[in-house]
């Protein structure tokens, strides 16, 4: 196929060529123009080719494009990405009754539809990108932010370095799904096996700026749909790895001939948790892991085709490494308390997906990684309570066992270890004859290996199971090729290749110990190749891969401000109106509270002095959902502790506030540490209480410094942000700059955080919907100290408010613009003698200031404001008591609402008032009663009117329900269908004659809400 342009308007054709037609393919264009009034929206025809004149047209590339991968929205322009260059990698299932080849994409361009400034970017068409190029591609500053950066530079430039980097792969026929293992493709019906609609979401890297076409396609009808189909305009990428061999195998002594054989690797990496070595680590709130990676092996003979699956995928807790990172790696675990819910989501889904799961843990015995492993286990063990033996672990320190016995030691060591033996045979593999592609057997469980970057250690280990799998199969079939050199030759190879890409794809270089997977020997220069991979790895991870991270999170659409493409339609265009309007006909409130403070501690440790009088300073309150805690000065402000700050200190404070919450009188609920962050002597801890860590999503955290003009750590602010359902949430605590006369660097300071303040994928403060910042701001108060001492004496706060810095920076709109703070109806809380509430007697006589503040934006009603009376610091804590709500979204609800309206807006008779009718229209009743959501200590079944689940059966209700008995055999049925049953009653006294219901067990957390829920939207 080919693309042109055409103008008034400017106008994409993406049109079959003779070649295709030749193929059968039938002759059709693909157009796309830009809607007039939004940027964000495109107009897709499918038309036949006679009906498209292109005579003014002007063919755009000379290359023979393969197809498009989608539509986005880069800098407010659209682009359309197609894929100009792609070489065939070989036939994955020869045997199959269709061909299921694959291609490797080497080189995908963008095209704008909305601007001609792009027009002449000619660079990418004219320098072809060759497969041999790709650890260049992938090893050099491709990524790297320059403070210059090129005029005109192509605002795809990043998307198409990563897109072209060889790591990519489409399916060459639309008859087969790549993205999807064999027995999954064999479990479906004939008709669903060539609707290339159908996937596996989690493996398509382009989801998101194809699914505007997907949308196009499925309203398209059959015909039509059909013809699209056959036109390959759309392609389906994964990334990761795909390998073919093909080799002649002794046959049995028949006539003579060898049997050739196709072994295939299909690795699929997963893009839900996508990213780069030192920025993607851990489990995010829905389960989903850095460096997933689903792996089949096939074996393809003249009788049988043999599938084994197994996964690799990041240790799943809350885990990051921050700041530089060198060969001793700092790892944090940053939720600790609080990681249960999102690592049993995880197993969830795997073991939705692939049965049992045996998780295999090859990390070490040193102190970073041994961290890890303890947690792991303790995860795990608590996740058991749900899955029993259907979930277990194996614990194996590669490093150890290589560095006493060689590599070779590993394979003797897994092949003896009972947990990995016994599901080895437990498990099995997936088996269908060739002929008729009948399941024989099917594999039913799964491996789910991982070391610290699931890359070196994992990839070898999962060669070992690969061939163990392999061996299986031929020592049942085929016994003489247990000992084909040639097979196994192939089998390596493959492998050492998997380890390469995957590799490449997130620590940016070949892996390690390949030269031990492809030859079974550890060689000189295999070391050296080691050696020289690992300091690449060290710069590229350290120095490239933001740049990176930020491109990826722009193709998988995950940046903030981002905008999907949408296609027009007016129908659905009127229904995604209409459903934004009506938000409360499926969604909820709930109120939450929030406990908000600040401390300037002075560089102390805790004291002997109780905390209990500022995080409980009022007996008539609840215990607050949530208590964010912010605090200064945690470390004495001194060069060496700048430079290399003491965590120590701020591990002091978080176990003195956890051991205040857990001793607290009255208590009637636990509480976590959800998240804490320090920057030199400034730190935030966010805690909840322990039954909201399964609702409390997308935690982050991040720093600014002020410093030194934003090179030191003595000055900054510390940010967590959250999503409690589904309302954002930014805490911040901030030590702005001191001095009394200098404000403007105070305000400076705040507007260098306000700016400088990033989280993951694009957001910012302004993200937000509610935002409360807890800091020593260090403005003071313009009076001289003589009178501010002595109005403070007297209580007489007005005539020190007007004077005060902060109040004055925010009327002036220099800082703190559109932010609230309640009255300030307490004394002073800076400088006081230790010990005493006499203020600063010193030499200095500082002035006496509210610098610690609470200031806030958003949906909150706050209900106390004031100051604790504590004196272990030279300043008084400072606490506000907020009120808020939070929004629950029933995702079933709205794909309900969604439908209704899209049919009643689909049935419009002409001349009806739409918008009228859409109004009138109601959620059935039966999706309006559903139970609260349940969580681990309060279960919608567990009420005092159904104590311990038990709802009492009334005969009077069964007899008033429908008359007719679902079950009963239709009348034409045969007398012997039908079943021997007792009567109602009968059945009714046998199980009132029962036990007691057993007492429910705890269910995983509910699966995490897929970006795409809403039917028709």
């Amino acid at each position: 196929m080919h693309l042109y342009l055409g103008h008034n308007p400017r106008t994409l054709y993406l049109v079959t060529g003779s070649h295709d037609e030749r193929k059968g393919r039938p002759p059709r264009v693909l157009v796309f123009r830009a809607a007039e009034k939004n940027v964000a929206q495109v107009i897709v025809e499918f038309l036949p080719k006679d009906e498209v004149n292109l005579t003014n047209a002007v063919r755009l590339t000379s290359r023979v494009i393969k197809g498009c991968l989608g539509l986005i929205s880069v800098e407010n322009d659209t682009f359309l990405a197609v894929v100009s260059s792609a070489t065939e990698i070989g036939n994955t299932r020869p045997s199959g009754s269709e061909p299921e080849s694959v291609a490797k994409i080497h080189e995908v361009l963008f095209y704008c539809i909305t601007s001609h400034l792009w027009d002449d970017f000619t660079a990418s068409q004219d320098t072809l990108l060759s497969p041999d190029n790709v650890d260049a591609l992938m090893t050099r500053d491709h990524y790297s932010q320059s403070t210059t950066p090129p005029v005109f530079e192509h605002p795809c430039v990043p998307l198409t370095k990563i897109l072209s980097s060889g790591s990519f792969y489409y399916a060459l026929e639309p008859t087969w799904d790549l993205s999807s293992r064999l027995p999954a493709r064999l479990a479906r019906d004939r008709t669903s096996a060539h609707d290339i609609g159908i996937f596996d979401e989690r493996f398509v890297w382009n989801e998101y700026i194809v699914r505007s076409l997907l949308n196009f396609r499925e309203r398209l009808d059959t015909l039509e749909k059909e013809e699209l189909d056959k036109c390959q305009f759309i392609i389906l990428a994964i990334q990761g790895y795909v390998g073919v061999s093909t080799m002649a195998l002794p046959a049995p002594p028949v006539d003579g001939a060898p049997v050739i054989a196709t072994l295939s690797l299909i690795s699929r990496l997963g893009w839900r948790r996508a990213g780069t070595r030192f920025n993607t680590r851990g489990v995010d709130d829905d389960g989903n892991t850095a460096n997933f990676v689903e792996t089949e092996t096939i074996l393809t003979t003249d009788q049988h085709c043999v599938s084994y699956t197994q996964v690799r995928g990041s240790v799943p807790l809350f885990w990051e490494q921050q700041g530089l990172q060198t060969f001793g790696q700092r790892i944090q675990i940053t939720r600790p308390h609080a990681s249960q819910p999102a690592f049993e989501r995880h197993f969830a889904h795997l073991m939705e997906e692939y049965g049992a799961t045996h998780a295999v843990n090859l990390l070490g015995s040193k102190e970073n990684e041994a961290i890890l492993t303890s947690a792991y286990a303790k995860h795990l063990q608590l996740a058991r309570g749900i899955w029993g033996d259907e979930l277990s672990i194996t614990h194996y320190d590669f490093h150890n066992a290589v560095r006493i016995g060689g590599h070779d030691s590993v394979m003797r060591d897994l092949c003896r270890l009972e947990g990995i033996n016994n599901n080895m045979e437990r498990y099995g593999f997936t088996m269908c004859d060739t002929s008729t592609d009948d399941l024989i057997t099917e594999q039913k469980g799964v491996f789910r290996t991982n070391c610290l970057d699931c890359l070196d250690r994992t990839n070898f280990v999962q060669d070992i199971f690969s061939r163990r799998a392999l061996e299986q199969y031929l020592s049942l079939v085929h016994r003489e090729w247990l000992q084909a050199g040639m097979l196994w030759a192939h089998h390596r190879e493959l492998w050492a290749e998997n380890g390469d890409a995957l590799s490449r794809i997130y620590a940016g270089t070949g892996a390690l110990n390949t030269s031990v997977t492809r030859t079974g020997k550890r060689t000189l220069a295999g070391v050296l190749s080691d050696a020289t991979k690992s300091v690449s790895r060290a710069y590229i991870n350290n120095f490239q891969d933001k740049g990176k991270q930020i491109a990826i999170d722009m193709f998988l659409g995950n940046m903030n401000s981002q905008r999907q493409v949408n296609i027009f339609d007016p129908i659905h265009d009127s229904v995604g109106k209409a459903l934004q309007q009506r938000l409360s006909e499926y969604s909820t409130t709930q109120s939450c509270s929030i406990f908000a403070g600040t401390w300037n501690v002075n560089g102390r440790l805790p004291s002997s002095e109780s905390l209990l009088p500022w995080l409980f300073p009022r007996d008539n309150f609840l215990e607050p959902d949530i208590f964010v805690l912010g605090f200064q000065e945690i470390v004495q402000l001194t060069a060496q502790q700048i430079v290399q700050p003491d965590p120590e200190r701020k591990r002091i404070w978080e176990q003195k506030v956890m051991e205040t919450l857990e001793r607290r009188p009255q208590r009637t609920c636990d509480y976590v540490l959800l998240r804490s962050e320090q920057l030199v002597g400034t730190a935030l801890l966010v805690i909840v209480r322990s039954d909201l860590t399964a609702v409390i999503r997308n935690v982050e955290g991040a720093a600014r410094k002020t410093g030194l003009r934003g090179m030191s750590g003595n000055k900054g602010g510390v940010g967590v942000r959250l999503d409690y359902y589904d309302t954002s949430f930014c805490f911040l605590t901030a030590h702005l700059a001191a001095g009394h006369s200098n404000v403007e660097e105070r305000n400076a300071d705040f507007a260098t955080i306000v700016n400088g303040l990033h989280f993951q994928k694009g957001k910012t403060l302004s993200s937000h919907e509610n935002i409360i910042w807890l800091a020593d701001t260090n403005y003071r108060i313009g009076l001289d100290n003589e009178s501010v001492r002595a109005l403070s004496e007297a209580d007489d706060f007005d005539a020190l408010v007007a004077a005060d810095q902060l109040r004055q920076a925010i009327d002036n709109g220099d800082a703190f613009a559109g932010y609230e703070e309640g009255p300030l109806l307490f004394r002073p809380t800076y400088k006081y003698d230790l010990g005493t509430d006499n203020y600063d007697t010193s030499e200095k006589m500082r002035v006496p200031a509210w610098t610690d503040r609470i200031l806030f934006k958003g949906r909150f009603d706050l209900a106390v404001y004031s100051r604790a009376e504590l004196k272990s610091s030279d300043h008084r804590p400072v606490f506000a008591l907020f009120r808020s709500e939070v929004r629950i979204i029933d995702v079933v609800k709205r794909a309900t609402l969604s439908r209704l309206l899209l049919e009643n807006t689909v049935a419009a008779i002409p001349g009806e008032k739409l918008d009228e009718k859409l109004a009138s229209l109601v959620l059935p009743d039966d999706h309006s009663e559903l139970p609260p959501p349940s969580t681990d200590d309060d279960a919608w079944w567990n009420r005092p009117e159904h104590p311990k689940g038990i709802f009492p059966l009334s005969i009077a209700h069964l007899l008033e329900s429908d008359t007719t008995n679902p079950f009963d055999s239709p009348e034409e049925s045969p007398p012997f269908s039908s079943s021997p049953s007792s009567s109602d009653e009968e059945l009714y006294s046998h199980a009132m004659a029962l036990q007691s219901p057993i007492t429910p067990v705890r269910k995983p957390p509910p699966p995490p809400r897929s970006r795409y829920t809403e039917a028709g939207s």
